[in-house]
């Protein structure tokens, strides 16, 4: 790992691969553009709009980070995109509703240059969508490498310098590992023969992985934690991270959830229901896609409150999670989650929460977060599984082994630590030894 004045610079451009030009990338695309042009802030951007304080608190030394690290300028970032569907970047985005026209129309010349490649796609692992604008070849290898394609004439033409990687697309359908994703050898061959556990995200992943550029999965898709694309990342030394991009109840989640626990207030039941409208909502409308995306959402709360030692406060907790797809709502995603929780002498209470979210704009600034740090740690020559980047994930990946921190505060503290550890400055423990010796 190069840390300091060793780190490699952020000079040039950063190619950002965009799969999928939905809601969430249009959002994203837009936002960056209007930053960039000094006509809208990064709110909700840690990255861009959060201090990291270094030293002692009597030395007041708390820079943003984005001043503290050498991150990517966004003025720098350079776009490609894949989608089922032919439309622009602007078109896409007046479609999916999240921005205002009078904003599109100010970016509407950056936008339109966005068109999107033919995307790797098949109904058979996303049921609810069906496009037109999809490639096509002779097996999954062969899409593979059309893919690779794709981002050789891009990084050619825009003359990147660095690329990343990023699934904004759809959650697709719940799979389960299998034998042949132990292997590169054996995934390779899988993909020749057309294997239906090669799902179309592994593909991008493996593509991507391939050519040493690190991939962020942004769904709870089956893709980066099989053995085969991790070896390929161990061996090309490329940053990873997945996966789905934390956001609206599961943030709330991770933000609760830790203050009950650290009170040692016992929960007995947390239900937890959602509608959204947005093409998410149409795909998770589906069986088996929500099932992949239940798993991700129910994983949460038990790392968080470790019922094996906590069995009394957290031993029985009922856990469920609905999602409704409801078109009316578009984007607007409306949460509701009623707790019962348990304190003094086991009486007991209820926390109920409403939350109505635009999950684009809380997504939006966590694509730009995971982007910009994932390639500083390519600069920081850190490969495989990013875990000190689980703040932002709803599901973290973690070192084989290891179970997942959900902790939302305990994920911050990772975090700023290790940029902290990238500049050579001191660690926050707040265990000073001079404070301890004065007792």
């Amino acid at each position: 790992m190069l840390r300091g004045e060793n780190i490699k610079a952020a000079k040039g451009k950063l190619g950002v691969l965009l799969v999928g030009l939905g809601a969430v990338s249009t959002t994203f695309v837009a936002g960056v553009e209007a930053i960039a042009k000094g006509n809208a802030e990064a709110i909700g951007s840690v990255s861009q709009m959060a201090r990291i304080r270094l030293g002692k608190r009597t030395e007041n030394r708390a820079p943003l980070i984005k001043d503290f690290v050498p991150l990517a300028k966004l003025e720098d970032i350079e776009f490609l995109a894949w989608d089922i569907f032919e439309a622009d970047a602007y078109e896409a985005a007046i479609k999916s509703g999240v921005l205002e026209k009078t904003l599109l129309d100010s970016l509407e010349p950056e936008l339109r240059k966005l068109k999107p490649h033919k995307a790797v796609f098949s109904t058979d692992y996303v049921k609810k969508l069906s496009g037109t604008h999809v490639k096509k070849g002779a097996n999954k290898l062969e899409l593979a490498k059309q893919l690779m394609e794709d981002i050789d004439n891009f990084a050619k033409e825009k003359q990147l310098d660095r690329m990343v990687m990023a699934w904004a697309a759809s959650t697709e359908i719940y799979l389960e590992a299998d034998p042949v994703h132990w292997t590169i050898e054996s995934f390779e061959a899988a993909m020749k023969d057309n294997h239906p556990a090669i799902a179309p995200s592994m593909i991008y992943a493996y593509a991507a992985l391939k050519m040493g550029i690190p991939f962020l999965n942004g769904a709870p898709n089956l893709n980066l934690e099989i053995p085969a694309l991790r070896t390929l990342a161990e061996q090309n030394k490329v940053p990873i991270g997945g996966k789905d991009f934390k956001t609206g109840q599961t943030l709330m989640k991770t933000i609760i959830a830790p203050g009950l626990k650290s009170r040692m207030i016992g929960v007995n039941g947390w239900f937890s229901t959602n509608i959204l409208g947005n093409r998410d909502g149409e795909v998770l409308d589906d069986p088996e896609s929500f099932k992949t995306k239940e798993v991700s959402k129910l994983s949460v709360l038990e790392t968080i409150f470790e019922p094996d030692k906590y069995p009394l406060l957290y031993g029985d907790l009922y856990h469920k999670v609905r999602i409704n797809y409801y078109p009316p709502r578009g984007d607007n995603k409306e949460s509701w989650d009623n707790i019962d929780i348990v304190g003094w002498l086991g009486y007991p209470m209820q926390i109920k929460i409403n939350f109505l979210c635009r999950d684009s704009i809380l997504a939006a600034p966590v694509l730009l977060d995971l982007i910009l740090f994932t390639d500083l740690a390519m600069r920081c020559e850190m490969f495989g599984v990013q875990e000190w980047l689980s703040f932002f994930w709803k599901s973290p990946m973690t070192a084989v082994g290891l179970y997942p921190e959900n902790d939302l505060f305990i994920q911050q503290t990772k975090l700023k630590n290790t940029l902290r550890y990238m500049m050579n400055e001191d660690l926050i423990t707040h265990l000073g030894l001079e404070y301890y010796n004065q007792m």
